[in-house]
């Protein structure tokens, strides 16, 4: 006992815990030792010397009230509960036969030595340390995780379980992705060396404290452009929102105020190279990128891509959209089983209705030698997209 204090320290380097920590595990391993050799109701105060690396333990009892309530603690459970006197205060009156100065408020120490209590002592420190120590490990874990909440995770594939459940080694922990967070069609094995976001950190009486991962999340798609893409990560291109049908199609809208930046081309990359890779690590998924507006007519129009609309009449209030496309468009509009209408919908944060018009769009034909299209002046086309 008399090197504890150097035993302490030792085991914080060994846990890799702060040395606060362990003191603190080690003071809450004191009290709850001396309770047991004791009383549950006793109170006791654990003062640790550094310099001398020496500690004390005292039992303290406060002076109350006569009639103070904190005089007695029920103990039992439901119909068999009963209250005892407890150790932890002292009526006024029995306490002015100890000393006539004292009063309501004043506190008596004893100090209580453990090593008198002999191998029960110790065996019961030992117990008391070792539970409290594994508490601050886990606390430390859980708060260097927590940090990293939304953030990629590069692990390694443990094992998968009967329930379809890919077991992964991050560093400490253990991190789970579940069927549902898995994209579709994706498939692991022992060994594999996976990324998915972080989504948040656990404590399960099964698991013990774990990762949860997703791979379907838009904000995995959006940590994955922002590793990808330089003026992203760096904050010149900003990602306004991401929506994903996991493993089919994406779309995500980007913005700038650097007016030399193109943020759709710093997202795509020379020849597709940065989109692609994103697209490779989510299975071969589709993403289109969009320029974000304010303009919610504009915004809408979009996010549609590629279809051509005809005009759109936009609800602010209602957060709703009617759109006049002609039927030619409509298919690509709606998209394959919907998915481009339900994503632009998912984007903007609008329902989107569409009203098929007669009529076929054409995209205006690119002059032959790759000159200028001609000017005009006509406004009439902008005009009837904002009826």
């Amino acid at each position: 006992m008399e090197k504890i204090l150097d035993i302490i320290e030792a085991i914080a380097h060994e846990k890799n815990i702060s040395r606060e920590h362990a003191i603190e595990a080690f003071k809450e391993a004191l009290t709850n030792t001396a309770k047991k050799l004791t009383s549950f109701t006793s109170n006791f105060e654990v003062t640790i010397d550094n310099d001398t690396k020496t500690y004390s333990i005292h039992k303290v009892i406060t002076v109350v009230a006569d009639d103070d309530e904190q005089l007695y603690v029920e103990v039992g459970k439901d119909d068999h509960k009963e209250k005892i006197l407890s150790d932890a205060f002292m009526p006024l009156s029995e306490a002015k036969e100890f000393d006539d100065s004292l009063e309501i408020g004043d506190k008596l120490t004893e100090e209580f030595i453990l090593e008198e209590h002999g191998r029960t002592a110790s065996a019961n420190l030992f117990r008391e340390l070792e539970y409290h120590i594994q508490r601050r490990i886990e606390q430390d874990l859980f708060e260097k995780y927590r940090e990293k909440v939304g953030s990629v995770m590069l692990g390694t594939v443990n094992r998968i379980d009967a329930d379809d459940n890919t077991h992964v080694e991050i560093g400490e922990l253990k991190g789970i992705l579940t069927l549902r967070n898995r994209i579709k069609g994706e498939k692991f094995k022992r060994g594999d060396t996976i990324r998915a976001l972080l989504r948040y950190v656990s404590v399960d009486p099964q698991y013990g404290l774990f990762l949860e991962l997703t791979r379907t999340s838009p904000k995995f798609l959006e940590a994955l452009m922002a590793s990808e893409v330089p003026e992203i990560a760096d904050g010149v291109v900003e990602i306004v929102n991401a929506a994903r049908i996991p493993g089919e199609r994406a779309k995500i809208a980007l913005k700038t105020d650097q007016m030399n930046v193109d943020p759709i081309g710093a997202a795509v990359g020379v020849k597709g190279v940065r989109i692609n890779a994103v697209s490779e690590e989510l299975n071969g998924e589709n993403i289109d990128c969009i320029e974000y507006s304010p303009i919610p007519e504009i915004f809408i129009t979009r996010a549609l891509s590629p279809a051509i609309t005809q005009s759109i009449k936009v609800d602010q209030e209602e957060k709703k959209a009617v759109i006049n496309i002609t039927g030619d468009q409509k298919a690509k509009a709606i998209g394959k089983s919907g998915i481009n209408i339900r994503l632009a919908s998912m984007l903007t944060g609008y329902t989107i209705e569409l009203n098929e018009v007669e009529g076929v769009t054409e995209r205006q034909p690119e002059s032959a030698k790759g000159g200028e299209a001609d000017k005009t002046k006509d406004t009439s086309a902008l005009a009837d997209l904002f009826k």
